[in-house]
């Protein structure tokens, strides 16, 4: 009887992630609501999904602040560069709808575009989850992010899949959207960690190796 309301029991270990799911994701909602802050957000997300909520180190509120003092700077920045290339692509297929209307055959790079656009906001997974997770300048941050997701394709897709089925429920059901982030978050960190650890030095790979990430729920 006594281990029911045992706290380190499993009924409590998973009321626990349920809830620190709902803080974390009610965090990243307020904090991207200026939009320019929205990169500094989402990195900071993926970090206290990654420490808290997998990781079962420190609490929500304290990494997820940390994250987002320490990271503001550069990631606002990325964000209002990606903004930009977003803007530009959206307008060009934009204009290559009109033309694909009209049956000019520039109309075909409507679908270009369209794929373009995708790939950036696959890009914008890989760059925030980098930015968490690695210490890097700007131009070099966004590189690696961009051919680590070139490199593992599949992977990418996966993102994208995930990224859109998130939005369809939240667009369906939109109290979801109080949970739905954190839970495709954790998704991307169960399988976005694996391929960050291919290219952490030995030095990375024994400090995480000392932080005991064997514990994960």
């Amino acid at each position: 009887m006594n281990n029911i309301f045992n706290y380190d029991n499993g009924f409590f270990r998973v009321v626990n992630k349920i809830v620190d799911g709902f803080w974390a994701s009610i965090l990243w909602m307020i904090f991207s609501l200026p939009i320019v802050t929205c990169g500094a957000s989402t990195t900071a997300f993926y970090y206290t999904v990654h420490k808290s909520l997998r990781g079962n180190r420190g609490y929500i509120w304290r990494s997820f602040w940390g994250s987002f003092k320490s990271n503001f700077k550069q990631t606002t920045k990325i964000w209002l560069i990606l903004l930009v290339i977003f803007a530009f692509l959206y307008a060009d297929h934009r204009i290559m709808f009109a033309f694909l209307e009209q049956g000019s055959r520039l109309g075909v790079l409507y679908y270009f575009f369209y794929f373009l656009m995708f790939f950036v906001a696959v890009w914008c997974v890989y760059i925030f989850a980098y930015s968490a997770r690695f210490e890097n300048g700007l131009k070099d941050t966004m590189k690696n992010a961009g051919i680590i997701a070139l490199l593992h394709l599949p992977w990418s897709v996966v993102v994208l899949v995930l990224m859109i089925a998130g939005s369809l429920l939240v667009y369906i059901s939109p109290i979801s959207i109080t949970f739905v982030p954190s839970v495709v978050m954790y998704l991307y960190d169960m399988f976005l960690e694996k391929i960050f650890r291919k290219y952490m030095t030995e030095e990375d790979l024994k400090k995480e190796e000392e932080l005991d990430w064997g514990n994960h729920f």
